[in-house]
Protein backbone atom coordinates (compact mmCIF):
# COMPACT_ATOMS: atom_id res chain seq x y z
CA UNK A 1 0.00 0.00 0.00
CA UNK A 2 3.03 2.45 0.55
CA UNK A 3 4.28 1.47 -2.81
CA UNK A 4 0.59 2.14 -4.02
CA UNK A 5 0.53 5.90 -2.24
CA UNK A 6 3.96 6.52 -3.51
CA UNK A 7 2.69 6.23 -6.70
CA UNK A 8 -0.94 8.25 -6.46
CA UNK A 9 0.69 11.07 -5.25
CA UNK A 10 3.48 10.82 -8.38
CA UNK A 11 0.69 10.88 -10.40
CA UNK A 12 -0.95 13.78 -8.07
CA UNK A 13 2.11 16.05 -8.96
CA UNK A 14 1.98 15.49 -12.46
CA UNK A 15 -1.17 16.25 -12.86
CA UNK A 16 -0.71 19.87 -10.79
CA UNK A 17 2.69 20.73 -12.60
CA UNK A 18 0.99 20.04 -16.30
CA UNK A 19 -0.87 23.30 -17.12
CA UNK A 20 -2.53 21.72 -20.35
CA UNK A 21 -4.07 18.97 -17.96
CA UNK A 22 -5.59 21.41 -15.39
CA UNK A 23 -6.80 23.36 -18.03
CA UNK A 24 -8.72 19.93 -19.65
CA UNK A 25 -9.43 18.75 -16.28
CA UNK A 26 -11.06 22.41 -14.80
CA UNK A 27 -11.50 25.12 -17.86
CA UNK A 28 -13.19 22.80 -20.34
CA UNK A 29 -15.78 21.80 -17.63
CA UNK A 30 -16.90 25.60 -16.68
CA UNK A 31 -16.57 26.98 -19.83
CA UNK A 32 -19.14 23.95 -21.20
CA UNK A 33 -21.53 24.51 -18.45
CA UNK A 34 -21.83 28.22 -19.09
CA UNK A 35 -22.06 27.57 -22.78
CA UNK A 36 -24.70 25.35 -22.69
CA UNK A 37 -26.27 27.11 -19.96
CA UNK A 38 -26.65 30.41 -21.34
CA UNK A 39 -25.76 30.01 -24.89
CA UNK A 40 -27.18 27.01 -26.21
CA UNK A 41 -30.54 27.15 -25.54
CA UNK A 42 -33.80 26.02 -26.46
CA UNK A 43 -35.59 29.30 -25.31
CA UNK A 44 -35.69 31.88 -27.60
CA UNK A 45 -35.69 35.68 -26.66
CA UNK A 46 -36.40 38.65 -27.60
CA UNK A 47 -37.12 37.84 -31.07
CA UNK A 48 -38.00 40.89 -33.51
CA UNK A 49 -41.91 41.35 -34.03
CA UNK A 50 -43.93 44.08 -35.79
CA UNK A 51 -47.41 44.96 -35.19
CA UNK A 52 -49.91 46.32 -37.53
CA UNK A 53 -52.85 47.62 -34.88
CA UNK A 54 -55.97 48.55 -37.48
CA UNK A 55 -58.19 48.71 -34.18
CA UNK A 56 -56.39 51.15 -32.30
CA UNK A 57 -58.45 50.83 -29.03
CA UNK A 58 -58.37 50.06 -25.72
CA UNK A 59 -58.18 46.22 -25.84
CA UNK A 60 -55.62 46.22 -28.83
CA UNK A 61 -53.43 48.55 -26.83
CA UNK A 62 -53.63 46.03 -23.96
CA UNK A 63 -52.25 43.63 -25.72
CA UNK A 64 -49.84 45.07 -27.98
CA UNK A 65 -48.21 46.36 -24.56
CA UNK A 66 -48.70 42.61 -22.95
CA UNK A 67 -46.73 41.20 -26.00
CA UNK A 68 -44.14 44.40 -25.83
CA UNK A 69 -43.66 43.64 -22.41
CA UNK A 70 -42.73 39.80 -22.40
CA UNK A 71 -38.96 38.78 -22.86
CA UNK A 72 -39.69 36.68 -25.38
CA UNK A 73 -40.32 39.37 -28.34
CA UNK A 74 -38.82 42.78 -28.75
CA UNK A 75 -41.44 45.45 -31.22
CA UNK A 76 -39.28 46.25 -33.44
CA UNK A 77 -41.70 48.55 -35.31
CA UNK A 78 -45.12 49.18 -35.55
CA UNK A 79 -46.39 49.67 -39.23
CA UNK A 80 -49.74 50.97 -40.36
CA UNK A 81 -49.97 48.47 -43.10
CA UNK A 82 -49.65 44.73 -43.56
CA UNK A 83 -47.98 45.28 -47.12
CA UNK A 84 -45.20 46.02 -45.12
CA UNK A 85 -44.65 43.11 -43.26
CA UNK A 86 -43.40 41.01 -46.51
CA UNK A 87 -40.47 43.62 -46.83
CA UNK A 88 -39.46 43.38 -43.21
CA UNK A 89 -39.56 39.89 -43.47
CA UNK A 90 -37.46 39.82 -46.47
CA UNK A 91 -34.54 42.20 -45.11
CA UNK A 92 -34.43 39.58 -42.11
CA UNK A 93 -35.52 42.07 -39.71
CA UNK A 94 -37.96 40.48 -38.27
CA UNK A 95 -39.25 36.43 -37.21
CA UNK A 96 -43.26 37.16 -36.33
CA UNK A 97 -45.94 39.92 -37.36
CA UNK A 98 -48.72 39.92 -35.90
CA UNK A 99 -51.92 41.67 -37.19
CA UNK A 100 -55.13 42.95 -35.24
CA UNK A 101 -58.09 43.76 -37.55
CA UNK A 102 -60.61 46.44 -36.77
CA UNK A 103 -63.33 46.19 -34.26
CA UNK A 104 -61.13 43.97 -31.97
CA UNK A 105 -62.68 45.64 -29.11
CA UNK A 106 -66.48 45.59 -30.19
CA UNK A 107 -66.01 42.08 -31.48
CA UNK A 108 -65.19 40.52 -28.20
CA UNK A 109 -67.73 42.38 -26.10
CA UNK A 110 -70.55 42.17 -28.51
CA UNK A 111 -69.82 38.35 -30.47
CA UNK A 112 -67.45 36.88 -27.83
CA UNK A 113 -64.79 36.25 -30.25
CA UNK A 114 -62.00 38.45 -31.82
CA UNK A 115 -58.97 37.33 -34.35
CA UNK A 116 -55.23 37.79 -34.06
CA UNK A 117 -53.31 36.60 -37.26
CA UNK A 118 -50.04 35.48 -36.70
CA UNK A 119 -46.95 35.32 -39.44
CA UNK A 120 -44.10 33.33 -38.70
CA UNK A 121 -40.96 32.79 -40.73
CA UNK A 122 -40.79 29.21 -41.35
CA UNK A 123 -37.74 29.08 -42.73
CA UNK A 124 -36.86 27.84 -39.48
CA UNK A 125 -39.73 25.64 -38.60
CA UNK A 126 -38.80 24.99 -35.08
CA UNK A 127 -38.60 28.48 -34.25
CA UNK A 128 -41.61 29.59 -35.87
CA UNK A 129 -43.47 26.74 -33.80
CA UNK A 130 -42.03 28.14 -30.50
CA UNK A 131 -42.79 31.68 -31.44
CA UNK A 132 -46.52 31.24 -32.49
CA UNK A 133 -46.60 29.36 -29.18
CA UNK A 134 -45.91 31.98 -26.78
CA UNK A 135 -48.01 34.17 -29.09
CA UNK A 136 -50.92 31.93 -28.07
CA UNK A 137 -49.93 31.72 -24.59
CA UNK A 138 -49.97 35.71 -24.63
CA UNK A 139 -53.18 35.78 -26.51
CA UNK A 140 -55.17 33.07 -24.06
CA UNK A 141 -53.88 35.64 -21.00
CA UNK A 142 -54.83 38.01 -21.84
CA UNK A 143 -57.99 36.60 -22.78
CA UNK A 144 -58.30 35.31 -19.16
CA UNK A 145 -57.22 38.89 -17.95
CA UNK A 146 -60.29 40.80 -19.91
CA UNK A 147 -62.87 38.45 -18.25
CA UNK A 148 -62.08 36.81 -15.37
CA UNK A 149 -65.20 36.06 -14.14
CA UNK A 150 -67.26 35.31 -17.21
CA UNK A 151 -68.00 32.01 -18.78
CA UNK A 152 -68.10 32.33 -22.54
CA UNK A 153 -70.29 29.51 -24.10
CA UNK A 154 -69.21 26.79 -26.62
CA UNK A 155 -65.33 27.92 -26.18
CA UNK A 156 -62.61 24.95 -25.22
CA UNK A 157 -59.99 26.86 -23.07
CA UNK A 158 -57.08 24.26 -22.80
CA UNK A 159 -55.46 24.57 -19.09
CA UNK A 160 -51.66 24.16 -19.94
CA UNK A 161 -49.18 22.93 -17.09
CA UNK A 162 -45.52 22.44 -17.31
CA UNK A 163 -44.38 20.11 -14.99
CA UNK A 164 -40.76 20.34 -13.16
CA UNK A 165 -39.77 23.01 -15.48
CA UNK A 166 -42.85 25.96 -16.18
CA UNK A 167 -40.74 29.09 -16.89
CA UNK A 168 -39.38 26.52 -20.22
CA UNK A 169 -35.88 27.33 -19.31
CA UNK A 170 -32.94 25.76 -21.23
CA UNK A 171 -31.04 25.00 -18.11
CA UNK A 172 -33.01 22.18 -16.99
CA UNK A 173 -32.40 20.06 -19.98
CA UNK A 174 -29.28 21.08 -21.11
CA UNK A 175 -26.92 21.32 -17.62
CA UNK A 176 -27.89 16.75 -17.30
CA UNK A 177 -26.52 16.72 -20.64
CA UNK A 178 -23.42 18.65 -20.31
CA UNK A 179 -22.58 16.53 -16.89
CA UNK A 180 -22.53 13.47 -18.68
CA UNK A 181 -20.68 14.98 -21.65
CA UNK A 182 -18.06 16.57 -19.76
CA UNK A 183 -17.64 13.62 -17.35
CA UNK A 184 -17.00 11.25 -20.35
CA UNK A 185 -15.06 13.25 -21.66
CA UNK A 186 -12.88 14.28 -19.16
CA UNK A 187 -12.20 11.15 -17.33
CA UNK A 188 -11.40 9.23 -20.49
CA UNK A 189 -9.36 11.40 -22.16
CA UNK A 190 -7.60 12.31 -19.70
CA UNK A 191 -6.69 8.32 -18.03
CA UNK A 192 -5.75 7.35 -21.84
CA UNK A 193 -3.79 10.07 -22.48
CA UNK A 194 -1.86 9.55 -18.91
CA UNK A 195 -1.20 5.65 -20.00
CA UNK A 196 0.19 6.31 -23.24
CA UNK A 197 2.37 8.82 -22.03
CA UNK A 198 4.27 6.65 -19.94
CA UNK A 199 4.41 4.56 -22.64
CA UNK A 200 5.82 7.16 -25.05
CA UNK A 201 8.15 8.45 -22.69
CA UNK A 202 9.21 4.48 -22.13
CA UNK A 203 8.94 4.91 -18.34
CA UNK A 204 5.76 2.41 -18.44
CA UNK A 205 8.42 -0.99 -18.98
CA UNK A 206 10.69 0.79 -16.08
CA UNK A 207 7.27 0.23 -13.98
CA UNK A 208 6.55 -2.70 -15.30
CA UNK A 209 10.01 -4.51 -14.13
CA UNK A 210 9.87 -3.27 -10.94
CA UNK A 211 8.30 -4.72 -7.84
CA UNK A 212 5.21 -2.34 -8.04
CA UNK A 213 2.31 -5.00 -9.76
CA UNK A 214 0.98 -4.32 -12.77
CA UNK A 215 -2.35 -4.01 -11.47
CA UNK A 216 -1.28 -1.25 -9.25
CA UNK A 217 0.03 1.23 -11.86
CA UNK A 218 -3.98 0.93 -13.44
CA UNK A 219 -5.47 1.77 -9.71
CA UNK A 220 -2.71 4.77 -9.31
CA UNK A 221 -3.27 6.26 -12.68
CA UNK A 222 -6.97 6.17 -12.02
CA UNK A 223 -7.44 6.83 -8.38
CA UNK A 224 -6.04 10.87 -9.01
CA UNK A 225 -8.73 11.76 -12.16
CA UNK A 226 -11.74 9.72 -10.20
CA UNK A 227 -11.31 12.22 -7.51
CA UNK A 228 -10.42 15.31 -9.37
CA UNK A 229 -13.40 13.92 -11.48
CA UNK A 230 -15.33 14.35 -8.33
CA UNK A 231 -14.28 17.92 -7.89
CA UNK A 232 -14.84 18.52 -11.00
CA UNK A 233 -18.60 17.27 -10.58
CA UNK A 234 -18.92 19.36 -7.20
CA UNK A 235 -17.95 22.94 -9.54
CA UNK A 236 -20.83 21.83 -11.93
CA UNK A 237 -23.24 21.39 -9.37
CA UNK A 238 -22.50 24.67 -7.50
CA UNK A 239 -22.50 26.08 -11.13
CA UNK A 240 -26.07 24.73 -11.90
CA UNK A 241 -27.16 26.05 -8.42
CA UNK A 242 -25.53 29.52 -8.09
CA UNK A 243 -25.30 30.52 -11.64
CA UNK A 244 -27.66 29.10 -13.56
CA UNK A 245 -30.43 28.58 -10.69
CA UNK A 246 -31.10 24.91 -10.89
CA UNK A 247 -31.60 23.77 -7.52
CA UNK A 248 -31.13 19.96 -6.82
CA UNK A 249 -34.21 18.65 -6.14
CA UNK A 250 -33.36 15.43 -5.28
CA UNK A 251 -30.80 13.61 -2.66
CA UNK A 252 -27.54 14.85 -3.34
CA UNK A 253 -26.07 11.84 -2.12
CA UNK A 254 -27.94 9.58 -4.37
CA UNK A 255 -26.44 11.93 -6.92
CA UNK A 256 -23.06 11.54 -6.22
CA UNK A 257 -23.04 7.85 -6.00
CA UNK A 258 -24.25 7.94 -9.41
CA UNK A 259 -21.93 10.44 -10.64
CA UNK A 260 -19.24 8.37 -9.64
CA UNK A 261 -20.24 4.92 -10.82
CA UNK A 262 -20.78 6.95 -13.83
CA UNK A 263 -16.91 8.46 -13.61
CA UNK A 264 -15.52 5.12 -12.72
CA UNK A 265 -17.24 3.27 -16.21
CA UNK A 266 -15.43 6.47 -17.79
CA UNK A 267 -11.98 6.00 -16.75
CA UNK A 268 -12.56 1.91 -17.76
CA UNK A 269 -12.86 3.38 -21.12
CA UNK A 270 -10.27 5.50 -20.92
CA UNK A 271 -7.72 2.50 -19.80
CA UNK A 272 -9.49 0.49 -22.55
CA UNK A 273 -8.41 3.23 -25.19
CA UNK A 274 -5.10 3.28 -23.63
CA UNK A 275 -4.18 -0.60 -24.48
CA UNK A 276 -5.11 -0.25 -28.00
CA UNK A 277 -3.06 3.24 -28.67
CA UNK A 278 0.21 4.09 -28.94
CA UNK A 279 0.17 7.69 -29.16
CA UNK A 280 -0.92 10.80 -26.67
CA UNK A 281 -2.56 12.21 -30.08
CA UNK A 282 -4.31 8.77 -31.51
CA UNK A 283 -5.36 8.25 -27.66
CA UNK A 284 -7.42 11.89 -27.35
CA UNK A 285 -8.68 11.12 -31.52
CA UNK A 286 -9.79 7.50 -29.97
CA UNK A 287 -11.32 9.71 -26.96
CA UNK A 288 -13.01 12.52 -28.68
CA UNK A 289 -14.44 11.08 -31.60
CA UNK A 290 -15.62 7.88 -30.05
CA UNK A 291 -16.97 9.33 -27.25
CA UNK A 292 -17.63 12.93 -27.88
CA UNK A 293 -20.55 11.96 -30.66
CA UNK A 294 -22.35 9.14 -29.00
CA UNK A 295 -22.63 11.07 -25.57
CA UNK A 296 -24.15 14.04 -28.18
CA UNK A 297 -26.46 11.86 -30.66
CA UNK A 298 -27.48 9.21 -28.35
CA UNK A 299 -27.97 10.45 -24.90
CA UNK A 300 -31.34 12.13 -25.99
CA UNK A 301 -30.16 15.56 -23.89
CA UNK A 302 -30.34 17.07 -27.71
CA UNK A 303 -32.83 14.81 -30.39
CA UNK A 304 -35.23 12.39 -27.94
CA UNK A 305 -34.06 8.92 -28.86
CA UNK A 306 -38.04 7.96 -28.90
CA UNK A 307 -37.89 9.60 -32.38
CA UNK A 308 -35.08 7.85 -33.55
CA UNK A 309 -34.88 4.96 -35.95
CA UNK A 310 -34.88 1.51 -33.97
CA UNK A 311 -31.43 0.94 -34.76
CA UNK A 312 -30.33 3.63 -33.07
CA UNK A 313 -32.51 3.14 -30.29
CA UNK A 314 -30.67 -0.41 -29.94
CA UNK A 315 -27.02 1.56 -30.20
CA UNK A 316 -28.06 3.96 -27.55
CA UNK A 317 -28.44 1.43 -24.96
CA UNK A 318 -24.75 0.37 -25.18
CA UNK A 319 -23.93 3.91 -24.42
CA UNK A 320 -23.46 4.64 -20.55
CA UNK A 321 -23.96 8.44 -20.77
CA UNK A 322 -27.22 7.60 -21.82
CA UNK A 323 -28.26 6.39 -18.46
CA UNK A 324 -26.43 8.75 -16.24
CA UNK A 325 -27.81 11.28 -18.13
CA UNK A 326 -31.07 9.58 -17.14
CA UNK A 327 -30.43 9.05 -13.81
CA UNK A 328 -29.46 13.15 -13.62
CA UNK A 329 -32.56 14.32 -14.77
CA UNK A 330 -34.81 12.11 -12.41
CA UNK A 331 -32.66 13.19 -9.35
CA UNK A 332 -31.93 16.53 -9.91
CA UNK A 333 -34.91 18.04 -11.53
CA UNK A 334 -37.76 15.90 -10.73
CA UNK A 335 -36.55 15.12 -7.30
CA UNK A 336 -36.86 11.17 -7.43
CA UNK A 337 -35.80 8.82 -5.26
CA UNK A 338 -33.58 5.78 -5.99
CA UNK A 339 -37.02 3.28 -6.53
CA UNK A 340 -37.30 5.44 -9.87
CA UNK A 341 -33.61 5.09 -11.07
CA UNK A 342 -33.02 1.70 -9.67
CA UNK A 343 -32.68 0.17 -13.76
CA UNK A 344 -30.44 2.83 -14.59
CA UNK A 345 -28.36 2.10 -11.92
CA UNK A 346 -28.35 -1.22 -12.25
CA UNK A 347 -27.14 -0.98 -16.05
CA UNK A 348 -24.48 1.53 -15.11
CA UNK A 349 -23.11 -0.72 -12.46
CA UNK A 350 -23.24 -4.21 -14.51
CA UNK A 351 -20.93 -1.27 -17.59
CA UNK A 352 -18.61 0.12 -15.19
CA UNK A 353 -17.81 -3.91 -13.86
CA UNK A 354 -17.65 -4.71 -17.66
CA UNK A 355 -15.53 -2.04 -18.41
CA UNK A 356 -13.38 -2.22 -15.87
CA UNK A 357 -12.62 -6.40 -16.19
CA UNK A 358 -11.98 -5.62 -19.99
CA UNK A 359 -9.46 -3.15 -19.42
CA UNK A 360 -7.63 -4.85 -16.31
CA UNK A 361 -7.42 -7.96 -19.01
CA UNK A 362 -6.33 -6.13 -21.84
CA UNK A 363 -3.61 -4.49 -19.77
CA UNK A 364 -2.01 -7.32 -18.49
CA UNK A 365 -2.21 -8.76 -22.50
CA UNK A 366 -0.50 -5.85 -23.65
CA UNK A 367 2.37 -5.13 -21.59
CA UNK A 368 2.71 -8.95 -19.87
Amino acid sequence: MKQLFTFVKKEFYHVFRDRKTLLMLFGVPIAQIVLFGFALTNEIKGSKVVVVDYAKDVASQQLVTKIASSRYFEIEQSVADHNQIEAAFKQGKIKLAIIIPHNFNDDMLHFNKAQVQVIADASDPNTATTLTNYVTNIVQDFQSSLTPNKKIPYRIVPQIRMLYNPELKGAPNFVPGVMALVLMLVCTMMTSIAIVREKELGTMEILLVSPFKPIYVIIAKAIPYLLLSIVNLIIILLLSVFLLDLPIKGSVFLLFGASTLFIITSLSIGLIISTITTSQQSAMMASLMGMMLPTMLLTGFMFPIENMPVPLQVLSNIVPSRWYYTIVKNVMIKGLGFSSVWKETLILTGMALLFLSLSLKNFKNRLA
